[in-house]
């Protein structure tokens, strides 16, 4: 099957599959699709059944920070910020949170001289990181904005329900949608759109992480980072200027012009690098929204001391590990204390993906320890790392 290549019959297409996948899935009585270029959309379906809501355990706080929506006409930093995540939930026990979702279709700046027009869960990229602990009652509200172009949704990973959650928030644009689920499983799981066609809404941004604690939290560390590794498919060539285009047909073909750490090139290098001191110790949630490709994830002169593989927090954590290995839809916590200061490199260590935008900084001040690693030429070295 040709797929469409025109934006607003490709809009209308991927409508069309939606409400196919939401016929087959929630079990429609009738559902009618008719071809891209005809907006008549007739569909006959059963009531959805309503859902059960638990008891109220007291004011629902918000599981991650809700920052105010400001529209604007000129491109944005869409470019979610490193350090943007809530505070450890510790050794509280389980409650009833809610998760403010709204998606947003919005112009940002994509590199140098480029802009892009993504798809965003809450105009920046990735989404908000959600923070919960295993036993709570989590409460998703998803609004799609009402200039939104095409229906959104979320599919969580770490939902036990059907799609994720994806079938209870399917939202045309205006519409709100929203669902419970109880947190069962602790881990750090990726979150997605999931309107077909899923990986498109995934390329453009529509992706983040949820955090699970398990009971008791999580060790104390110094700092926590939110990072995560998404693929970007352009009609035009990296180092184009001016608005550039989506290209599904380099989607499908899995070609990106780019590889991206928060939505944008130089987004942790130049914009937003990561910082902290000799001494402290860090842990990095990273994740893969993708669509398609896998990450090697590694800091260029760091090891990471405690790897929590495939975002597991209930097994013993790996030591000792250069490169931990990241599928698109997966995710890892690692951990490592600095002892050295400097410019430390995040990168995926399939390196040609440097030159397409995909490189971090985590930048380290604090004395010298000789003890660990002694520059015989420090002034040459410096002159080095400015070029």
């Amino acid at each position: 099957m040709k797929l469409p290549t025109n934006r607003n019959d490709r809009v209308l297409f991927g409508t069309a599959a939606a409400l196919v996948a939401l016929g087959l899935a929630a079990g429609l009585g009738n559902v009618t699709v008719q071809a891209p270029g005809n907006t008549s959309f007739i569909t006959e379906a059963r009531a959805n059944t309503p859902l059960r809501a638990q008891p109220a355990r007291g004011p629902a706080p918000h599981a991650h920070n809700v920052s105010k929506i400001v529209k604007s006409d000129s491109p944005i930093s869409i470019v979610r910020s490193p350090t943007d995540l809530p505070k450890p939930v510790g050794k509280r026990g389980p409650q009833r949170v809610k998760v403010d979702l709204e998606t947003i279709e919005v112009t940002g700046q994509l590199a140098d001289g480029a802009t892009y027009r993504y798809w965003t869960f809450n105009q920046k990229v990735p989404g908000p990181f959600i923070r919960v602990r295993v036993g709570d009652t989590v409460e998703v509200k998803l609004k799609n904005d009402e200039d939104s172009a095409l229906m959104h949704n979320v599919d969580f990973h770490a939902v036990t329900g059907p799609g994720g959650g994806a079938k209870a928030t399917d939202a045309e644009p205006g519409a709100t949608r929203g669902f419970e689920f109880t947190a069962l499983n602790p881990g750090l799981y990726v979150y997605h759109c999931a309107v077909p066609m899923a990986a498109q809404h995934i390329a453009n941004g529509m992706y983040g992480l949820i955090l699970v604690e398990p009971e008791g939290g999580l060790p104390q560390v110094d700092h926590e980072f939110y990072v995560m590794q998404g693929e970007l498919y352009t009609e035009q060539k990296i180092g184009a200027k001016g608005e550039l285009t989506e290209s599904y047909d380099k989607l499908v073909d899995e070609r990106p012009e780019f590889f991206l750490f928060n939505g944008a090139v130089g987004a942790l290098a130049t914009e937003k690098p990561l910082k902290a001191k000799v001494g402290e110790t860090v842990r990095i949630y990273f994740g893969v929204g993708g669509p398609n490709y896998t990450s090697s994830f590694h800091v260029i002169g760091e090891i990471f001391d405690r790897v929590y593989n495939q975002g597991s927090l209930t097994t013993k954590p790996l030591n000792d590990v250069q490169t931990t290995t990241v599928p698109p839809g997966g995710a890892v916590a690692v951990e490592f204390k600095l002892e050295v200061p400097g410019k430390y490199m995040l990168v995926d260590h399939a390196l040609s993906r440097v030159e397409k935008g995909l490189a971090g900084i985590l930048e380290v001040t604090g004395p010298e320890n000789h003890d660990v690693f002694k520059d015989y030429d420090p002034a040459k070295s410096a002159q080095s790392m400015s070029h």
